[in-house]
């Protein structure tokens, strides 16, 4: 299977220093490419005078996550794509489990393999883990991280396996479904966009897999912080996104409006810490989705004409019960 590896960079000179060597090292046989989402620093000058063999392609300004995937993509053929954040060390043998995988299994389209820390290798990386999964609110977590609880690797999630969501930030798919899909919902800007894409395959009786047998490393917050209030934003405003254009029950509205519940309780949490600019982000993130809900209502209704089997893979239950109330911290005892 041809397979392209697709780098999306914005001013991130300093990660592709870093990391594009070992990406090099360890991907013989997959063209390289560096998608560059409109970058004021000299990140595209750098790698064509120091990577050669990786190909730029320029944008002419920052699309987001999203939107710069979809334009490069458009400019790429291949039989597989593997988007891979910048600021991801990959190891040897990391891309031949996940192509075996998808050409030995026709009804899997997707899979991620397994994410470590960069900074604590012996443990897992928010951004995926072992895994992807939703609970029946759209809440995301992992096998292997659930909220800020994330666990040391001892081989528990050593088995390959079918799961809900791969994460964004080492991402393998059939390039013709993406395409099928028409990519990512640029609307979504960055975070969670992967995750609606994933619930789309999902709708669509596409499944997708976690690959136990390769690993990289994820050093987390390279374009945006962790602590970014804009990150929380996006990542509220998108989690509704989400549900409205994937969830498939007669109850929508009763969903979102618990959701929105849920959400109150989260800024109640910050309150109490203090962090005024996290409830500001919850704010803006639920003003944000009442002004685009009649767009996403009517891509809710474009998802309806295309779905052959709704997905309802969700965990039945609220992970943010299970874990605050419940003090439920690994997957094991979900």
């Amino acid at each position: 299977m041809k397979l392209a590896v697709v780098v999306l960079n914005y001013n991130g000179v300093d990660l592709l220093a870093k990391f594009l060597p070992t990406l090099v090292q360890h991907s013989a046989g997959a063209k390289l490419y560096l998608a560059d989402n409109g970058s004021t620093d000299n990140s595209v000058a750098f790698v064509a005078e120091h990577f050669p063999e990786i190909t730029c392609i320029r944008l002419e300004k920052n699309l987001g996550f999203a939107g710069g995937y979809n334009a490069a993509l458009q400019q790429i053929s291949a039989d597989v794509y593997c988007l891979l954040n910048s600021d991801v060390a990959v190891t040897a043998n990391w891309i031949a489990p996940n192509l075996a995988w998808l050409n030995e299994n026709s009804s899997h389209v997707a899979c991620s393999p397994k994410i470590l820390s960069y900074k604590n290798p012996e443990y897992f990386e928010h951004a995926g883990a072992a895994g992807g999964f939703l609970d029946v609110f759209g809440y995301p977590f992992c096998r292997g991280r659930i909220y800020d609880c994330v666990e040391k690797d001892n081989g528990q999630y050593n088995q390959t396996t079918e799961v809900f969501w791969a994460t964004g930030a080492c991402l393998f798919i059939k390039s013709k479904v993406f395409h099928e899909l028409g990519g990512f919902d640029a609307d979504f800007f960055a975070h969670m966009e992967e995750i609606d894409l994933c619930w789309r395959l999902k709708n669509r009786a596409y499944k997708i897999a976690y690959i136990a047998d390769s690993h990289v490393f994820h050093l987390g917050g390279g374009t945006l912080s962790i602590y970014s209030p804009f990150k929380l934003f996006l990542n509220f405003r998108n989690s509704l996104f989400m549900l409205v254009k994937n969830y498939r029950q007669s109850n929508l509205a009763l969903k979102i409006l618990q959701r929105l519940v849920l959400d109150g309780f989260a800024a109640l949490l910050f309150l109490c810490k203090g962090d005024w600019r996290y409830i500001g982000a919850i704010v803006k993130a639920h003003w944000a989705f009442f002004k685009a809900l009649p767009k996403f209502m009517q891509k809710r209704r474009l998802e309806n004409a295309n779905i052959k089997t709704p997905s309802m893979d969700l965990y039945p239950k609220s992970i943010a019960f299970d874990f605050f109330v419940q003090g439920k911290k690994y997957f094991k005892e979900l």
